[in-house]
């Protein structure tokens, strides 16, 4: 049985304090702060992304859409950020380098009156405040 190889570069770019990233992938039930399985294998490269660079200490956001009161959206949005905080500990990453913070709807990064930009605004981020 012959099998195909193939060589892919993938080009990397650092990581600088401060910076945020959009954890894409990362899901959860309607309402709840229960993560979806789906989640797990972007929430797995964060864990072999921490245990490969051992210095980074990161603030885990959770972020909602405009949908709802906005103490409600920044209560949910804090209870996703620890359930990421949560999964990331649980998986051997330890807990003094992850702080996590409820964003609610103040921070959107886009318009509120579509489907797609609310769910664009739905979003849990990862921002290394330290390396």
């Amino acid at each position: 049985i012959r099998r195909a190889v193939f060589v892919r570069d993938i080009f990397m770019t650092p990581i600088e304090i401060g910076e945020g990233i959009v954890l894409n992938n990362v899901l959860f039930e309607y309402g709840t702060s229960n993560l979806l399985e789906e989640s797990f294998i972007e929430l797995n490269k964060v864990v072999f992304l921490l245990q490969k660079n051992t210095t980074l200490k990161v603030e885990l956001g959770g972020h909602t859409d405009n949908i709802g009161k906005p103490a409600d959206n920044l209560r949910l949005s804090e209870q996703r950020a620890k359930a990421v905080y949560d999964y990331l500990v649980a998986h051997g990453i330890e807990s003094q380098r992850l702080t996590y913070k409820g964003y609610g709807e103040s921070q959107p990064v886009a318009d509120n009156a579509t489907p797609e930009g609310r769910q664009k605004n739905r979003r849990t981020t990862f921002t290394i405040i330290e390396n």
